[in-house]
Formats: structure tokens, C-alpha cells, sequence
């Protein structure tokens, strides 16, 4: 409607004509990062194995104004990956922003954990944003223009007791961002971390406060805020960081933890 129009026009358009990859934007933190996007004018590409998911976010995020599809994307398969960047190529000509959100874990003793649990968390939290990041450098290298957002967790700061993978990938994936960053500042490609700290994912408030409400309640008093953050507070840290005004960091780490961990 006119009045929806309006309501999404009043907001900044800080990313007007870019074109802006999200994986994992079906759900949760992607969600709201890609509906923040689009939100401030830019083409956002959901790339999400959940694709049922990610068709009716995009479709919403039409309703309302914005500019959004879907494509089915298993980040852990480097050959998935570069056809969804081709295929991004030829609709839509470029990739300007590329926010690599995906993330999965079993929480468990390491000493009770298997191999095959090993192997699934760095796929899908290492290898994947090597993956994604190698797909979508050469149009940014031949532009001399691209953000990438690495999305993470302090776990990978501080570690986390029952995520000793989990940690490793995200302490491996902030190197990994500090080093890429170097080596592509020179083309004008900035590349940064964000660590969300507990935040109101509908995994997190359907299972945990269900599963494990004590531990939901002692999350809260552990954050000095005194509450969990929501979706869209850790997707404004990722539109600063994909944005302009940051034209001038790179290679950092930022924490969107309501003061959880202060490193």
C-alpha cells in the first residue's frame, strides 16, 4: 500500500543501488539484516539452503517496498556457491555487499563430541565464508569496490564452554577476516567481523525458553544491559560496517553484546 511505501521511503538509503548478498538472510539475524538492507534501498540477495524460508521473506520484503529474491544456496559447496554468484552477476550486474551470517552448532562437552560433528561445524562456520568470500572477490576486485561482513560470535574471543569447535571456527573466521582484509584493502574492499552477543532469535526464545529457561535467565543477568539483544540492534552494527560511514575501518571486530564481553 501507499501508507507501507512511505513508511519504507522515511527510512535512510544508505545502500540505494547496491546489490547486496546475505546467506543465512531467511531467519533469525540474517533475516532482519537482510530486511535492514533492503530496507535502505538496496537489491538484497537471500542465499539460504532454507529456501521455502527465504522466498517468504523476500516476498515480504516486497510487500513492503523493498527489493529481494531467494536463491538456495549450500555455502559448504564451493561449486553451489559460484553459480549463485553467476547467477547474481547476470540479473543484477555486480556484488557490492557480502554479509556471510551462516552459522550452526551442537552444544556439547568436547570429549563427548564425534568427528562428524567436528567436520559439520567448520563447514558450515569456517569453510563456508572462505567459500563465499573467494565467489564474490573477483567482481569486487575488478570494481576496486566491496564490503564483506563476516558474522561471528564472542565465543571466538573468549570461548564458550560446550562450543570448543564452535570457538575455534569463530576465532579462525576473525584471523581469517584480519588477514583477508589486508590483502584486499588495496582494491578498496573492506572487510570486518560482527560478534552478536545472545540475542531474541525464534530458535533462541521458542527452544531455550522452553529447553533450558534458567540458562536463558542467566544469560540475561550475565549481559550488563540486563536483557538479550534483538535482531534488528546486531543487523544496524552490520549495515554500518557494509555501509560507507565505515569506509574507514577494516580488519575489526566488533561486538554487539549489550557490554556481554568488553575485549
Amino acid at each position: 500500500s501507499l501508507a507501507k511505501q512511505l513508511i519504507w521511503e522515511e527510512k535512510s538509503m544508505r545502500f540505494e543501488g547496491k546489490v547486496a548478498i546475505v546467506t543465512g538472510g531467511a531467519r533469525g539475524i540474517g533475516e532482519a539484516i537482510s530486511r535492514g538492507f533492503a530496507q535502505e534501498g538496496a537489491q538484497v540477495v537471500i542465499a539460504d539452503i532454507l529456501d521455502e524460508m527465504g522466498n517468504k521473506t523476500a516476498s515480504d520484503i516486497a510487500a513492503k517496498g523493498g527489493r529481494a529474491i531467494c536463491l538456495k544456496t549450500d555455502v559448504t559447496s564451493s561449486q553451489n556457491v559460484n553459480a549463485v554468484v553467476k547467477e547474481v552477476l547476470r540479473q543484477f550486474g555486480k556484488v557490492d555487499i557480502l554479509v556471510n551470517d551462516v552459522g550452526w552448532d551442537k552444544p556439547e562437552p568436547f570429549i563427548v563430541s564425534a568427528e562428524e560433528t567436528w567436520d559439520k561445524v567448520i563447514a558450515i562456520n569456517y569453510k563456508s565464508t572462505i567459500i563465499c568470500c573467494r565467489a564474490a572477490l573477483d567482481n569486487m576486485i575488478e570494481r576496486k569496490y566491496g564490503k564483506i561482513v563476516n558474522i561471528g560470535s564472542d565465543a571466538g574471543r573468549v570461548g564458550s564452554t560446550g562450543e570448543v569447535v564452535y570457538s575455534g571456527c569463530k576465532g579462525a573466521v576473525i584471523a581469517f577476516t584480519k588477514a583477508l582484509s589486508r590483502e584486499m584493502v588495496r582494491y578498496n574492499i573492506n572487510i570486518n567481523f560482527v560478534c552478536p552477543g545472545p540475542t531474541e532469535t525464534p530458535i533462541v526464545m521458542n527452544e531455550m525458553a522452553k529447553s533450558t529457561p534458567k540458562l536463558l535467565d542467566a544469560l540475561r543477568h550475565a549481559i550488563p544491559m540486563g536483557r538479550l539483544g534483538k535482531p534488528e540492534e546486531i543487523a544496524a552494527g552490520v549495515l554500518f560496517m557494509a555501509s560507507d560511514d565505515a569506509r574507514f575501518i577494516t580488519g575489526q571486530t566488533l561486538s554487539v553484546s549489550g557490554g556481554l564481553t568488553m575485549a
